[in-house]
């Protein structure tokens, strides 16, 4: 840990690991036992009873979301093709991959289809395996193949039981995680129940099966599991090396299931590059995470066919920054504290350059654009110029790309997590600055903390990066919706951790002058427990009421109108429509997009906005024009979308498109002064009139409440 002794040799954390423990041989309990022998009986029976624990809570989590997932639909009991349905917008795409595979007539034919796809995106032959995070459908379709259970297990339900396994994994490492903070499994217990009462705000695996970050996130917590392990003092080199290998994989199997990867991982590692700048973590071990982070990403772009959106991420160019800027500075952390400062103001400065330089670089070489509009979405979201971009817009109107609402805080509060959180936060918070103060100031006043020894403030590597993490991570959450499910997880941890540590009450009964260590153990364990109970008897009537409330699927039009797309069209047919509808006709009916919802490449946002004029104010011709360009045999229009109300008047996929084409918006308000009013009616409303000169291009095929399909004319 972090200590005034350890700036006194001058090596800062690392020197740490050279001196002897002050916690060898001490029990959960804080005393000391009477032997080794009934030392050693203890921990094996502390850590057998925690293991299980564990493994318990993490398969009754899983039995749990599975019970949710049955009761909301009746998945048993329904028709295939409302199953598939259930799988909305991306989800169904991700899973058609799995059925697509599993209904190959071998899986080197089904490979091949993925690898040359002409269905995804019509008049066009793509790489899946490139273009998207499939590997684990395919390994999983393999898996079923090879494995002797097609007479007991349905394909659909090896693939959510995978997933819902999945999130045993995922609680059972923040149990870890928490238990290795605090040394005690009493913090895993409190972590997990939690993760499982604010189940709301901490996971939406139940009803996003095949989401990516339903894959990715417990390989995520396996991972900070492994590095808290990691930057623990006294490791033995092998504990290392392997501790270094188990985070190797974690990595790599996060960044293979997530096209996200790379911005979350960026956050990690700027999380390293505050914490090693401040001398509070060992330099040598971030430069392992470092590499494993670079190299993890390195071995998924060879996986993907040398994917150009992995080698232009910020991630690379940042890690490869720190590592020169760190070779060319090798006196950083040395001198008093106005010297540290302005050599690590240099230091952040050159990285941050290096980082732009090297990333410029590549995406010129590379001609990469895959993620533009990532950076104009954050650019238009964080107030630097209104855009009317297209793509951007779209993001920025929907709710899940948002600020956090404030109702999370209040359900997050009533079963005191927040509050936990945010006690531990402030405690540790205070305890960094003082520690990261002392650390850059260097160790010239000997005998003033000597005489201060007893009261100094420590801040051990591990407690450090969690620290970090969750402000980080909470940042991110608090600017983006959709990202809540990366902090409030670890912010199970991290209250927990605080709850259950005897650094933090001792630090607390410290400062109110009421510190003893019987006061502190007392203290230690009676909290947990009482909060423990708290929750139990709070909780539980409600977990009992939603596990015994049962539901089912309905949507009958979607049923209907998936159902007459396989008997009434050809299978080579092309449709087109929403992003979101058509990766469910391609699930349930096979048959070939002209878009789909994986978003991450420009010439299929450029198509998306095209086929989106469906719903703008254009003539038909010019409709037709761009649907025949894509080979559309059969457009699908939605009154949901055409007559919108879900959003507000300039968030209306209307709006959208009206404003990206110069076009005064519908209804009461302002628009800006260079819109202009469109000569064309809008497509979607007017083309049900059935006037001349829409019925020489569409003829309607099917109806139903909800549904249009219009079939197109094919002139020479």
């Amino acid at each position: 840990m972090t200590t005034i002794r350890q700036r006194r040799v001058g090596k800062g954390t690392e020197a740490a690991e050279d001196q002897p423990s002050e916690e060898t041989n001490v029990k959960p309990d804080g005393k000391v036992p009477s032997d080794p022998t009934g030392g050693k009986l203890w921990n094996v029976l502390s850590v057998t009873v925690g293991g299980i624990v564990a493994i318990s809570l993490g398969l009754l989590t899983s039995v749990y979301v599975a019970t949710l997932h049955e009761n909301d639909l009746w998945f048993s009991n329904i028709k295939e093709v409302e199953r598939e349905i259930s799988f909305r917008t991306e989800c169904g795409l991700y899973y058609s991959y799995y059925k697509q595979m599993i209904q190959a007539a071998s899986i080197q034919q089904g490979l091949h289809g993925l690898v040359y796809d002409n269905k995804t995106e019509s008049v066009r032959t793509i790489n899946i395996l490139e273009r998207m995070n499939v590997y684990q459908e395919v390994f999983l379709s393999i898996l079923y193949r090879i494995l002797p259970i097609q007479q007991y297990l349905e394909p659909v339900y090896f693939y959510i039981y995978t997933l819902f396994g999945l999130q045993a994994v995922y609680v059972i490492a923040l149990y870890v995680t928490s238990w290795l903070l605090s040394g005690t499994w009493l913090s895993g217990l409190l972590a997990a129940c939690w993760y499982i009462t604010n189940r709301v705000d901490t996971t939406r695996v139940e009803f996003t099966i095949p989401l990516r970050e339903n894959w990715a996130l417990p390989f995520f917590a396996v991972q900070i599991a492994a590095i808290t392990y990691l930057l623990r003092a006294h490791l033995q080199p092998v504990q290392e090396r392997l501790t270094l290998v188990a985070v190797f994989i974690a990595t790599f199997l996060f960044s293979l299931t997530w096209q996200f990867n790379q911005f979350m991982m960026l956050i990690q590692a700027l999380a390293l590059f505050i914490l090693d700048c401040l001398d509070m973590l060992p330099t040598a071990k971030v430069t392992w995470l470092y590499i494993i982070q670079i190299s993890g990403l390195l071995l998924v772009c060879v996986l993907q066919f040398f994917n150009s959106m992995i080698l232009g991420s910020l991630l690379i160019s940042f890690n490869v920054s720190v590592l020169i800027a760190r070779a060319i500075q090798k006196n950083l952390k040395r001198g008093g504290l106005l010297n540290r400062l302005g050599k690590l103001i240099l230091h952040v400065l050159l990285v941050l350059c290096l980082t732009l330089l090297i990333n410029k670089f590549i995406k010129r070489i590379l001609n990469l654009e895959s993620d533009e509009h990532i950076f104009k979405f954050l650019k238009a979201k964080f107030g630097f110029g209104a855009t009317r971009d297209f793509d951007a817009n779209l993001y920025l109107c929907e709710e899940a790309f948002g600020l956090l609402p404030l109702n999370t805080f209040s359900r997050l509060s009533s079963t005191l997590l927040f509050y936990v959180y945010g006690f531990v936060l402030f405690l540790l918070a205070i305890a960094a600055v003082i520690v990261a103060f002392r650390n850059l100031s260097g160790a010239n006043q000997v005998q003033l903390q000597e005489k201060m020894e007893e009261y100094t403030v420590t801040l051990k590597p591990d407690a450090a990066y969690s620290l970090v993490h969750t402000v980080l991570f909470g940042c991110l959450a608090l600017s983006t919706m959709r990202m809540k499910y990366l902090w409030t997880s670890h912010m199970c941890v991290f209250a927990s951790f605080g709850l259950c540590s005897a650094e933090v009450w001792k630090m607390t009964l410290k400062c109110l002058h009421l510190y003893t260590a019987q006061r502190t153990q007392v203290i230690k364990y009676s909290i947990p427990i009482i909060t423990l109970l708290y929750i139990s008897f709070k909780f539980w009537p409600g977990v009992m009421d939603e596990l015994s409330e049962l539901r089912e699927f309905y949507d009958p039009d979607t049923v209907e109108l998936m159902n007459w797309i396989k008997s009434n069209t050809p299978n080579t047919a092309v449709f087109a429509g929403s992003m979101q509808l058509l990766a469910g006709v391609k699930l349930c009916t096979g048959r070939t997009l002209t878009n789909h919802p994986h978003y991450e490449d420009k010439n299929l946002r450029e198509r998306t906005k095209q086929i989106y004029q469906i719903y703008a104010k254009r003539s038909p011709g010019d409709v037709y024009g761009i649907l025949r360009s894509f080979g559309t045999d059969y457009v699908i229009l939605e009154d949901s979308i055409c007559y919108e109300r879900r959003h507000s008047r300039g968030c209306r996929l209307r709006d959208l498109l009206d404003v990206a084409n110069g076009h005064i918006m519908d209804g009461l308000g302002e628009n800006e002064p260079d819109l202009k009013p469109s000569l064309y009616p809008r497509f979607c409303e007017e083309i049900k009139k059935n006037l001349p000169s829409y019925t020489m291009h569409f003829t309607r095929v099917f109806q139903n409440k909800t549904f249009h399909v219009y079939k197109l004319a094919k002139h020479k």
